[in-house]
């Protein structure tokens, strides 16, 4: 009766903003183990989430649910955590032994963290059999039960309930949509198979060990069937996944064993600063512009992304579509991140009536050496030492930046 009662309360609080005043639930999410349904803000009466919790034989429930934004979370709870208020954690989850992504959690209440999902992970989730979830010291296995039925139905829940209303409330479980279909509900096309019809997408990566690891983003290998990687004027290799890291949209690739790499890239062991310069390199449009890698150069805007996100740099170096995973580099050669994407101008043409302009991100070598490290990757780390000329530093990275070619999805080509 006491784990019954948990449960309720766990369904009723898993709203991201972590309310104590919510009511429900209404109508029904059962499928797999999993149980829940459509939830209001007691306060206001308006629809808040719909959620669904499985119990597990490690004391921990989970609880995912998506609110009435689209947006999806995923809840660590069990009445024996004691946690402080607005208490953070990191999180890190390996699906079916591959595929891992980080996520950061709070505790909104003592006995439950939760965390945002980003559409990349919850695909991962629902497809996969076995997660595995670590937290400093704790690690828990989670044997995935149904969980492409219950995404949808929440999905389904959602949709219904905001067309609807809570009085119509019923079996959300009838008439969901396929799990692939889901993604849909917070703007991003749909998932597809390879086939015929299926377009060929590119991006830059580049090598980090003389083993042959490869890093690029993970958006540059998501929905591929086939991954190849070439240096500028050099033979097409085929490359597989090490592991992936979604929420860092960092991915780590493997070259053949026959393949040997003398340079590799050195991560800058200092800080860099806001104002410094930096020089980006990658294959923009390949097949449109040169067959050859482009250089830009700028400076680093500012040492957060959007929203104050931390893991991120801003730069004025100009990137273009197919720059994405390539080395950004200081003045004397270190790498201090990784290319990730551009600010998306019409849209914030659109909201604010201006076109911006040199507004480009990178991921941080913070967290690339986190991944590298969680991946077990003998990567270099060196000083900055003395300044290179531009071209100087276009000519060693030629010796270890990749053209990714990807044979795979519409999707993937989309995101490139």
């Amino acid at each position: 009766m006491r784990l019954r009662s948990f449960v309720a309360a766990a369904l009723l609080q898993v709203c991201l903003v972590g309310t104590a005043h919510a009511k429900g639930p209404f109508g029904t999410v059962n499928v797999g183990g999993w149980v829940g349904g459509a939830f209001s803000n007691d306060e206001t009466g308006a629809f808040s989430h719909c959620a669904a919790t499985a119990p597990y034989a490690n004391g921990v429930i989970l609880v995912v649910s998506q609110n009435a934004a689209g947006i999806w979370s995923l809840a660590f709870a069990s009445p024996n955590y004691h946690f402080n208020k607005s208490e953070n954690a990191a999180i890190d989850v390996t699906f079916d032994g591959q595929e891992q992504a980080r996520l950061y959690a709070t505790a909104y209440r003592p006995d439950m963290l939760t965390a945002v999902m980003p559409l990349n992970v919850v695909r991962t989730f629902q497809k996969a059999s076995l997660m595995v979830a670590t937290a400093g010291q704790a690690v828990l296995n989670f044997d995935l039960r149904s969980t492409g039925p219950v995404i949808a139905a929440l999905a389904n829940c959602v949709t219904k309930v905001k067309a609807d209303g809570l009085d119509k409330a019923g079996d959300f479980t009838k008439g969901a949509a396929k799990p692939a279909a889901t993604a849909d509900k917070q703007g991003a096309p749909p998932a597809s198979k390879p086939g015929k019809g299926a377009k060929s997408g590119f991006g830059t990566g580049f090598v980090v060990s003389a083993a042959g690891h490869i890093v690029t983003n993970n958006h540059v290998i998501e929905g591929c069937s086939e991954l190849k990687g070439n240096l500028t004027g050099e033979a097409a290799m085929v490359l597989r996944v090490v592991s992936a890291d979604a929420n860092n949209d960092l991915a780590l690739l493997q070259a053949p064993s026959t393949a040997t790499f003398k340079e590799f890239a050195r991560i800058r062991d200092r800080s860099i600063r806001s104002g410094d310069s930096v020089v980006a390199i990658g294959f923009p449009f390949h097949g449109l512009l040169t067959s050859d890698f482009t250089v830009t150069t700028g400076i680093v805007s500012s040492l957060s992304g959007m929203r104050n996100d931390s893991r991120f740099l801003q730069i004025s170096a100009p990137v273009q579509p197919g720059n994405s995973g390539g080395p950004l580099f200081d003045t004397t050669g270190q790498l201090v991140g990784v290319v990730t994407g551009k600010l998306d101008g019409l849209r914030v043409a659109a909201a604010t009536g201006s076109i911006p302009e040199n507004i480009n991100f990178a991921i941080k070598t913070g967290a690339l050496r986190d991944f590298l490290d969680n991946s077990v990757v003998p990567y270099q780390t060196a000083e900055p030492r003395g300044e290179l000329k531009t071209p100087e530093i276009a000519g060693n990275a030629r010796a270890y930046t990749m053209l990714i070619s990807c044979k795979g999805t519409e999707q993937a080509e989309a995101k490139k």
